[in-house]
């Protein structure tokens, strides 16, 4: 009894936790997936060589474990070589990140957010426009 009451309870907490952030070298890997596809570790760490910095194989392998435990990823071992997954979506997780960091940075306040791009960066003037255009089409919502 006791057992099943501690089983019902991790099942609970695991429903009610908000999905883990990852950290800056897992969402280098899930960029990896999201624009390469479905791979195997050593395809990601081959890519992540080409295109951003050294990275021992072992190093990609135990971060992308680490990824699936922490759900981040799913992985398919039906073959020899094992195939890893982003478990979300790239438009979900950003989704979720700009949502925390807005809440965090910015009280929640996506303007205040925008004013302060807008503002520290040098933004050129088709930029402004886009922005314009994107507040003209949010307005007739």
């Amino acid at each position: 009894m006791f057992v099943r009451i501690i089983s019902y309870l991790r099942e609970m907490k695991a429903k009610t936790d908000p999905s883990p952030e990852p950290t800056k070298s897992e969402l280098e890997i899930l960029q990896v997936l999201w624009e390469h596809g479905p791979s195997t570790v050593r395809f990601v760490n081959d890519t992540l060589n080409e295109e951003k910095r050294a990275v021992q194989y072992t190093s990609t392998l135990k971060l992308m474990q680490i990824m699936v435990d922490k759900k981040l990823l799913t992985r398919d071992a039906s073959q020899m070589k094992h195939i890893y997954i982003p478990a979300e979506t790239e438009q979900a997780t950003k989704h979720h990140l700009l949502s925390r960091f807005v809440d965090t940075m910015y009280k929640g306040s996506a303007s205040s957010l925008l004013m302060q791009l807008v503002g520290n960066q040098k933004t050129s003037k088709k930029e402004l426009d886009a922005i314009k255009e994107l507040v003209k089409k949010l307005d007739k919502k």
